[in-house]
């Protein structure tokens, strides 16, 4: 099976296989070299294998005279193989590749009659942590959660797609996945949050959650008193130490403003259809003294001007991972999450999604995590291995950042309910100019721009290279032209309702319809349907949504000029160009769902 590339993860994966072996022996003793398969400029695919590796052989072998001619004999080595039509050697010694019609006929209805589980790429790892989202307890969530939750969401559902590479005879089965969300339920706020509640409310036990009311109000207050009143301040920083110490009645407390804070993020993520397990820094607290007492004995925890540091090569400041008071921090809790991640929960690969002003930080507990041995290596791709993910800020039309009037960040939930109802006046609109509004129930108007305006804000940002800033603005997200979810969405209604208005059995046509793809558009859709995993992989490897938008975008407008020029209804063609477009709305809808939008199939 090895010769026709197995059918096993994305296209360029499999001519990377068809390659190894020619490669292998073409060199055989330069076995560690892999593959440079690349989509093509004059062709579907090429190999660039031929320049590098003529460096590396052209002292040792007399049987190649220059780059081309060494292509020319890896072309010659490939094994015999149903995907590839034909193959020639350009310049110096580029490989290019023609893709067999066949070969992608049934390669598309393969997917039709299995699944899009069939195009799932392969990853080098099983086990994986992405850590997102992460709100302070008794703060609100607001617009800067807003990047960390959506990207995280999207990577985990890209990443649990995805098929875990796996060793000879072993089952296959799909990347396992685990959804951190490391709240902030540790800090010193929680003295000056309980001794407020303590304070205004001597029977807060019995009062239960009415007591805190407003969450958000409440740290407010708690917060002025904090800053104006010292004898206060000197509770609230006790009340700390006693709520660590483990005090009942401290701990108590400490719970019940927790849980208030956890529905309120509950009611969030159910809105925006994330799913997170909470693991916040109150759980790895106890996991500190043990991991601080292993780096000592390693000798990297060094005394510093009462502190207790870690020093990194290249900084100037060490990381601190006790202070002066004997207190924990950030970096304590995140060298204990770490070596948890790593040993308890045995993760290869550990993906930290944070504003990119984080960065420094995550180097210095990664390096930190290197010198001890926990991870191999603070670059490349040695397994397990931690990536920070940064992201840019969210601005607003003035190019700072996105704040409400009054100079307040912005609630999420409000942001939601704006995108929501915005999206319900353009429906409305456009329905009215259309004359189909009486089509349409309320409830149908009501669902469908949830559906139009949460994946608008989540388009929005995910199209966004991640490291840069994006400026929010509604009008721009809910435009039905361009590069937008709303594009998109009823790109793909307009699919479905082609196939509708044929009234073929789709279920039927899949078993016994062949496609043929005698026009360049048909083909040229086709290729770029089979390139859907791996712009799954290049997103993934390289932690990019931004590449998933983009193959979406393409494919759509891809799609656009097929139709353009080939008629699909009545036509000789019917069959064929009807299982395209299936095929195409099979691609969109995994794509959305990667993306965390619900696709639309009426507009």
């Amino acid at each position: 099976m090895a010769q026709d590339g197995d059918g096993v993860g994305s296209v360029k994966q499999q001519l990377s296989r068809l390659f190894k072996v020619s490669l292998n022996a073409t060199c055989p003793n330069e076995s560690d070299v892999e593959p440079m398969i690349e989509i093509g400029k004059f062709a579907d695919y090429q190999c660039n294998n031929a320049m590098g590796l003529w460096k590396r052989v052209k002292e040792s072998s007399s049987e190649f005279r220059n780059p081309r001619s060494l292509g020319e004999a890896i072309m010659r080595n490939l094994p015999p193989s149903a995907m590839i039509e034909s193959t020639s050697v350009a310049g110096p010694g580029f490989i290019n590749i023609s893709l067999a019609n066949d070969w992608l006929s049934k390669y598309i209805s393969q997917m039709l009659l299995f699944g899009i589980d069939t195009w799932a790429p392969i990853l080098p790892v099983n086990r994986v942590v992405v850590d997102f989202s992460s709100p302070n307890i008794a703060k609100e969530m607001h617009v800067g959660h807003l990047r960390s939750t959506i990207i995280g969401d999207t990577l985990s559902r890209m990443l649990e797609f995805s098929t875990a590479e796996i060793l000879p005879n072993q089952e296959k089965k799909k990347v396992e996945v685990l959804r951190r969300n490391h709240v902030g339920d540790w800090g010193t706020q929680f003295g000056m949050l309980i001794e407020y509640l303590f304070n205004e409310f001597p029977n807060w036990e019995d009062v239960g959650e009415q007591a805190i009311g407003d969450l958000q109000e409440f740290y407010k207050a708690s917060k002025r008193k904090f800053d104006e009143d010292a004898s206060f301040k000197e509770k609230a920083q006790r009340a700390v130490v006693r709520l660590q110490g483990g005090e009942e009645k401290y701990r108590q407390a400490w719970r019940q403003i927790c849980e208030i804070s956890r529905k309120e993020f509950d009611e969030i993520y159910q809105r925006l259809g994330v799913h997170l397990e909470e693991k916040g820094e109150s759980f790895y607290n106890p996991y500190i003294p043990k991991v601080l007492e292993e780096l000592a004995q390693k000798g990297l925890v060094e005394e510093s001007d009462g502190a207790r540091v870690i020093f990194i090569e290249g900084k100037s400041v060490p990381l601190i991972v006790v202070k002066r008071d004997g207190g924990y921090n950030y970096a304590s809790t995140d060298l204990a999450a770490l070596w948890y991640r790593l040993n308890e929960e045995g993760a290869q690969w550990i993906i930290y999604i944070t504003d990119v002003g984080q960065r420094e930080h995550f180097e210095m507990v990664f390096s930190a995590a290197v010198r001890s041995g926990w991870l191999p290596s603070l670059h490349g791709n040695a397994y397990p291995k931690a990536s920070h993910v940064g992201l840019g800020l969210v601005l607003g039309s003035d190019g700072k950042r996105f704040r409400t009037r009054s100079s307040e960040v912005v609630r999420l939930a409000e942001l939601l309910d704006e995108a929501k109802n915005s999206s319900k006046s353009e429906l409305v609109k456009k329905l009215k100019e259309n004359g189909k509004l009486e089509e349409w129930t309320e409830d149908e108007l009501e669902q469908t721009a949830k559906k139009i305006g949460y994946g608008a804000v989540k388009y929005a940002d995910l199209k966004n290279n991640r490291l840069t800033n994006y400026t929010f603005s509604f009008e721009k997200m809910l435009d039905a032209r361009g590069d937008t979810a709303v594009y998109l969405l009823y790109a793909h209604a307009r699919i479905c309702s082609i196939i509708r208005k044929s009234g073929k059995d789709m279920e039927e046509l899949k078993q016994t319809g062949v496609i043929m793809l005698d026009d360049a558009n048909e083909r040229a859709l086709a290729i770029h349907l089979i390139r859907f995993a791996e712009a799954v992989e290049e997103a993934c490897t390289n932690l990019l949504p931004s590449v998933l938008c983009d193959y979406l975008y393409r494919l759509t407008e891809m799609f656009s000029k097929f139709y353009e020029k080939c008629t699909v209804i009545g036509t000789p063609e019917e069959t064929s160009r009807l299982l395209l477009c299936e095929a195409t709305v099979v691609v969109m809808r995994k794509c959305f769902h990667l993306l965390g939008i619900t696709p639309v199939y009426k507009i």
